[in-house]
């Protein structure tokens, strides 16, 4: 009686489809890791979009509810309703109005605010008073990382433009007039430089 034939697969049929098995499995994580990449950018990039949305949110608040209103700081010194430098700690420095009160605290609906740059981060600083004493202490946030210039214009009534306000033709520093307008320049590492134009009231 003659045995049965044994069927199955060759050892090297098994070697072929292992081949090809790990071929398509590595073309799959390929594809897979592409995909996951291309995902982790996009959500990259989406949050970045709304840091720097955010970041100029706030500087429209702020400057087009600017106020003439000047104040005395920490040294008692009078400082103009707006202030803006070339360099320093504060590049920008105003009054502005509308600040919110949910708790209905007892204090102004008025509020100092200053803009900076420190360590390529772009500073948002608000103090609690305005006439400051000298254990006022500003509360910082963080608006924007990876900021490597602030740049500053502002617009006169004569519809000049100046890197610094106010200028020393404008007479004294507590009686200037907030400018006309007020551009805004970031210049980051990611996206090179974003330039936004901000109207002052009044």
């Amino acid at each position: 009686m003659t045995g049965k034939k044994q069927t199955g697969f060759t050892l090297l049929e098994l070697l072929v489809a292992l081949g090809i098995f790990a071929l398509l499995a590595a073309m799959s994580y390929s594809g897979l890791n592409s995909v996951m990449s291309a995902r982790q950018m996009t959500t990259e990039h989406a949050e970045r979009l709304s840091q720097l949305q955010m970041a100029f949110l706030w500087l429209s608040r702020d400057i087009e509810q600017a106020i003439n209103r000047s104040i005395r700081n920490e040294y008692a010194e009078v400082r103009p309703a707006m202030l803006g430098v070339e360099t320093g700690r504060y590049q920008l420095e105003l009054t502005r109005t509308g600040w919110r009160n949910p708790a209905g605290r007892t204090r102004s609906n008025l509020q100092r605010v200053a803009y900076g740059l420190r360590d390529g981060n772009l500073l948002r600083v608000y103090w609690n008073v305005l006439d400051r004493a000298e254990d006022s202490e500003p509360l910082e946030s963080v608006l924007l990382e990876g900021v490597d210039k602030l740049e500053l214009r502002f617009l006169n009534d004569k519809k000049t433009w100046q890197n610094a306000w106010p200028s020393s033709q404008l007479g004294e520093v507590g009686e200037v007039a907030p400018p006309r307008a007020v551009e805004v320049t970031l210049e980051t590492k990611a996206e090179g430089r974003i330039t936004r134009l901000f109207r002052v009231p009044g």
